[in-house]
């Protein structure tokens, strides 16, 4: 699973995930501070998104793309606190290989 975080993200960068947001149900994007990306498989994918959501008031949406290895990338919106916790959250889980993981 890789981890990465973007501060004070620029307009076209913050344009380019919100085109690619996945289909589905989904939050409006509104005032963001911060993006986490995590890429990994679809069932790390889930989980944490789940574990993101569940630690912070954070959006999380999947992010369409053309990767041959069939990873997923998740975007998670929100301020640089809540997606820094979010981000924490998620490597914690995977760390101690928690049951709900």
């Amino acid at each position: 699973m890789e981890i990465r975080i973007i501060k004070s993200p620029a307009h076209g960068t913050l344009d380019i995930l919100l085109r690619r947001k996945g289909s589905g149900a989904s939050t409006p994007i509104e005032s963001v501070d911060a993006v986490g990306l995590v890429q990994g498989r679809m069932i790390e994918m889930v989980c944490a998104a789940d574990v993101a959501e569940k630690a912070v008031g954070v959006t999380v949406e999947d992010i369409r793309g053309n990767c041959p290895q069939n990873m997923v990338l998740l975007a998670i919106f929100g301020d640089t606190a809540s997606v820094e916790a979010a981000l924490e959250e998620i490597k914690r889980k995977e760390k101690e290989g928690t049951p709900e993981w």
